[in-house]
């Protein structure tokens, strides 16, 4: 794919922040960091027009809480059609890392994260979105 090139006026100061950010995130030079920015943008616009998402849900539970293995199961089945994959972890004795792959529409993928780390028991739960790919440069 052939590159562009165009002119951008900036602030100052703003240019000077950027490039403590590029510096900060080891970007080679600004153009990387520019084009990073904006495929970020590009993707959270996927999510909010419901477009095909990837992402990861994470789950920091103890194990021995009664029924809550079940409960967190068969919420997993209820979203069967969204889950790709899940991998459990034992971290020590008593707390389990939960990691499950998705895969669809981004409010189903928020609903499946939502209802995972409000049963009782979950400690720590998070949902991370990403791209597919497709449409993103």
């Amino acid at each position: 794919m052939p590159l562009i090139r165009f002119g951008v006026s900036i602030d100052k100061i703003l240019l000077s922040k950027f490039d403590r950010f590029i510096k900060d995130k080891k970007y080679t030079n600004r153009s990387e960091a520019f084009r990073d920015l904006i495929r970020h943008e590009l993707i959270q616009q996927q999510w909010k027009g419901c477009q095909e998402i990837a992402g990861a849900i994470t789950l920091i539970y103890n194990h021995h809480k009664r029924e809550l293995v079940n409960k967190l199961m068969d919420i997993q089945h209820d979203f069967g059609s969204n889950i790709i994959s899940a991998q459990h972890i034992h971290l020590d004795h008593d707390n389990c890392l939960e990691i499950i792959a998705v895969k669809g529409n981004p409010k189903q993928a928020q609903l499946l994260a939502d209802s995972l780390k409000s049963v009782k028991g979950v400690k720590h739960g998070t949902l991370s979105m990403s791209t597919t790919g497709r449409g993103i440069i």
